[in-house]
């Protein structure tokens, strides 16, 4: 009976550990993201343009994307993982796209 206690103490230690570093990676992706937004927004008052509207992807979506300015890094991961492409459209706007991406920092792991 104390060994079972024992391992189902282990085991929920265990499981929340692994929580923990599930949320640590989701806080890393939503600094990522805002410091994106954030240069962005500058980015656009440098240049004399409206702040970006953030649009997030829906399969099927038509896009106008004249010119990428600018596109979050996905190799920190090999998760699927947020991202975001800031661009400008064919009248001069820029948007920001968030969307859903496969890391590319897999290292041996087919």
């Amino acid at each position: 009976m104390k060994n079972l206690r024992v391992i189902a103490a282990l085991s929920i230690l265990t499981i929340s550990s692994f929580a923990m570093a599930e949320g640590g990676a989701d806080r890393v992706y939503g600094r990522m993201i805002q410091a994106n937004e954030q240069s962005m927004q500058e980015y656009a008052a440098a240049n004399g343009k409206n702040p970006p509207e953030v649009i997030h992807y829906r399969y099927g979506m038509k896009l106008d994307i004249a010119k990428v300015v600018a596109t979050t890094s996905t190799d920190s991961s090999c998760n699927v993982m947020p991202a975001q492409m800031t661009y400008e459209d064919s009248n001069g706007d820029l948007n920001i796209l968030e969307y859903r991406a496969a890391g590319t920092g897999c290292r041996n792991q087919n």
